[in-house]
C-alpha cells in the first residue's frame, strides 16, 4: 500500500474550535491554577519568554518549560504553573479584558514570563480520539530547531505562527481577538504534527508516526475504514504474526487496533450524518457496516445518542 498521510485524514475529521483567553506578563513569585476541563475541552499554554514549571495533579508529573514550548492537556486534567521558586505568598494579579483578552500581570522585575493560555474544543464523537489515544500532556518545543530553506518541518511553521499570535495578542485593535481565534486549527493541526515529528511522544496514536512497522496498519486503517478490517490481515500489513502485532499496537497505543478503528468508523459516520439527505443506512454501508442495527447499536454505545438524535442534535447546533 502506498504512504498514506494518516494524521491529515485525522485532522481532517476532527472539527477543532477554541479560544485564547488570557496573555500573561508576571515577575516572581506567581502562581496559576486551572482546574479540571470539561470533557470536550483542551487547555495549552504558549510559553513566549521566560520559566513556567507545570505540575499535573492528575499525574503528579512536574515539567519545566522555556520561551518557545507548548503544552496541552488533551484530558483536560486539572494544573497549576508557577515560576519554580518556591516563594510565597505570590504577587497579586492585575487583570483586565482588552478587545477580548484578558490581561494579566504584575508588578516586579524578577524572571519576566510572557506566556498565552487558551483552550481547544472538541464535540463528541470526536473527543473519544483525543482522549483515548493521546497522552494526559503532550509538550511540543519549536524553539532553536529552524531548518535550512525549503526543508522546514512543522516546528517551523509552529515558530512563525507563535510570532504572529505574540504581535496580536499585544494588538488593542477590535479584529486582534477575532484574528487570535482564527489561528485556532493551524495552532492544533501544527502542535501534532510538531509532537508526531519529533519522535518524543512514546505512546499514544502520534507515536505510530515514528513506528515503521505499524505504519501500513495504521495508514490501511484511515486511508480505507470501511474495509473489511481483521486483525490477521492488519498484522500481515506490518509482515508480522497476529499475536506480535496485537502485542505491538497495544504497547504502542495503549489500546486495540480494533477499537481505534471502531472510533474512526463512528467520527466518520458522525460528520456524515450531518449531511442533509443521507440516510442511516447508506452512512452505516460507507463506514464499512453492513448491518445498520449494528451500526446503530455501536453509534449509540460511543456517543450516547442514536444516530437520528445525532443528526437532529447536530442541526440544531448548526441553526444556532
Amino acid at each position: 500500500m502506498p504512504q498514506f498521510d494518516w494524521l491529515s485524514q485525522l485532522l481532517q475529521m476532527i472539527l477543532v474550535k477554541g479560544q485564547l483567553e488570557v496573555r500573561c506578563a508576571y515577575s516572581a513569585p506567581w502562581r496559576i491554577d486551572w482546574p479540571e476541563a470539561s470533557r470536550h475541552e483542551i487547555p495549552y499554554h504558549i510559553v513566549l519568554s521566560g520559566r513556567a514549571t507545570v505540575e499535573n495533579l492528575e499525574t503528579g508529573k512536574a515539567d519545566e518549560l522555556v520561551g518557545g514550548d507548548i503544552i496541552l492537556f488533551p484530558h483536560g486534567s486539572a494544573h497549576f504553573l508557577h515560576d519554580g521558586s518556591g516563594q510565597t505568598p505570590v504577587k497579586p494579579f492585575n487583570r483586565q479584558i482588552s478587545t477580548g483578552l484578558m490581561i494579566s500581570e504584575n508588578v516586579g522585575r524578577n524572571g519576566c514570563l510572557e506566556m498565552l493560555c487558551g483552550r481547544f474544543s472538541t464535540r463528541p464523537p470526536h473527543d473519544r480520539i483525543i482522549r483515548n489515544y493521546l497522552p494526559n500532556s503532550l509538550i511540543v518545543k519549536c524553539a532553536n530547531v529552524r531548518r535550512e530553506p525549503g526543508n522546514e518541518a512543522a516546528s517551523d511553521q509552529l515558530s512563525n505562527l507563535l510570532m504572529l499570535m505574540r504581535m496580536e495578542s499585544a494588538d488593542n485593535r477590535p479584529e486582534a481577538y477575532s484574528i487570535l481565534n482564527s489561528f485556532t486549527p493551524p495552532l492544533f493541526t501544527l502542535i501534532l504534527r510538531a509532537a508526531s515529528e519529533s519522535g518524543q511522544t512514546s505512546t499514544g496514536l502520534l507515536s505510530l508516526m515514528g513506528h515503521p512497522r505499524l505504519a501500513p496498519a495504521i495508514s490501511a486503517m484511515f486511508a480505507e475504514p470501511a474495509w473489511a478490517w481483521t486483525l490477521p490481515n492488519l498484522a500481515e500489513l506490518c509482515n508480522m504474526s497476529r499475536a506480535t502485532f496485537v502485542r505491538h499496537f497495544q504497547d504502542r497505543l495503549g489500546g486495540s487496533a480494533m477499537e481505534l478503528l471502531a472510533d474512526i468508523r463512528i467520527s466518520l459516520a458522525a460528520n456524515e450524518l450531518k449531511k442533509p439527505g443521507v440516510s442511516t443506512e447508506a452512512v452505516a454501508d460507507l463506514v464499512g457496516y453492513r448491518s445498520v442495527v449494528a451500526f446503530r447499536r455501536l453509534f449509540t454505545g460511543k456517543t450516547g445518542m442514536t444516530p437520528g438524535q445525532w443528526r437532529r442534535h447536530a442541526r440544531e447546533d448548526i441553526v444556532a
